[in-house]
């Protein structure tokens, strides 16, 4: 026998003891940690999920930030303001979880600028009057909390650590929308004129937020068996609508759906079917404003670069005269 031969068989022995304490880990419902070994796919699937959640982060803070300046008032302006610095600090928690598996942030953003990874496509729509800003936070972050809460219970243990403050701000940033619209409900008829029109606009790419259909998502299966996400993207719509039904009665808006009702059989409101064809033009980048929102994010990523020179050459000197003081 050869000693490459043996060396061969080692590696091989040790790979299957490893993928086996690996999916002993999944079976317990133990953290996968950045030190312990995981499968490639695994580790790829993490990156390409975890980068398209801080992108969409980062993106999703231009719908919103185009109204802090025309916000009706100082206190909008401020919760406005706020609720949009919240979101980039979620980008970077994300970012930070994503380096933790060997990936690159640099890259990362080359890759979204680029049109090589995704973000959410609810930020690829525009927001046209200042009730959006309150149904972005009813709908969206309320659509964001069905299907991130479970994250906090992610196999792997950065990711879910990070999703756990990120689900508290966006719990928030929901019951700050929902505040803003019940105030505009109890204002004239042309602020809840204003509201409806949001609500009819905002309905279903809310409900495309959680993805395709089961029976279309590629990914979906894996990544719950890894424990990476613990429910399908169906479920998490079903959880969506009957939470928001209520919601709405309360608020005295109307969802836009005829098919919209309760289903005593099943325990859950019945409702129709979003249009896939349309969420999969805006993923390929034919939505309304998918040109729009990559082109600024490249624009702030480049007009930032002098930004990083300059903390890249702060490092390095702080770094140096540590180094320095070390030696003497």
């Amino acid at each position: 026998m050869t000693a490459s031969h043996v060396d061969v068989s080692a590696v091989g022995c040790a790979g299957s003891e490893l993928q086996e304490h690996f999916e002993a880990t999944i079976a317990r419902d133990r953290r996968i940690e950045p030190r312990d070994w995981m499968p490639d796919g695994y580790r790829k699937t993490l990156i390409r999920q975890i980068a398209q959640h801080a992108h969409s982060e980062i993106i999703g803070m231009q719908p919103e930030g185009e109204w802090i300046t025309r916000a009706p008032s100082l206190r909008r302006k401020a919760i406005l303001f706020a609720k949009v610095q919240d979101e980039a600090g979620h980008g970077l928690y994300l970012y930070s979880a994503a380096e933790t598996l060997g990936a690159d942030r640099a890259d990362l953003t080359n890759r979204l600028i680029e049109g090589r990874q995704k973000y959410s496509s609810i930020f690829n729509y525009p927001t046209l009057s200042f009730a959006d800003v309150g149904v972005i936070g009813w709908f969206v972050d309320g659509a964001a909390i069905c299907n991130q809460v479970p994250l906090c219970r992610s196999s792997y243990g950065p990711y879910a650590r990070a999703m756990v403050r990120i689900c508290k701000e966006e719990s928030f940033h929901q019951r700050q929308g929902y505040e803003l619209l019940l105030t505009m409900m109890r204002g004239t008829d042309a602020q809840r004129a204003m509201v409806q029109d949001a609500v009819n606009r905002w309905w279903w790419p809310s409900l495309m937020m959680f993805g395709p259909p089961d029976d279309n998502s590629p990914n979906s299966a894996q990544s719950m068996a890894w424990k990476i996400k613990r429910h399908s993207n169906d479920e998490l719509r079903q959880r969506f609508v009957d939470m928001t039904v209520p919601q709405a009665e309360k608020l005295g808006v109307a969802l836009p759906d005829p098919e919209l009702r309760w289903n005593a059989e099943r325990g859950h409101h019945d409702f129709g079917t979003p249009d896939w064809a349309e969420l999969t033009r805006v993923i390929s980048g034919d939505g309304p404003c998918n040109a729009e929102r990559v082109a600024r994010r490249r624009a702030a990523h480049e007009e930032g670069a002098w930004v990083r020179e300059a903390a890249t050459a702060h490092a390095a000197k702080q770094a140096a005269r540590t180094q320095k003081g070390a030696v003497a």
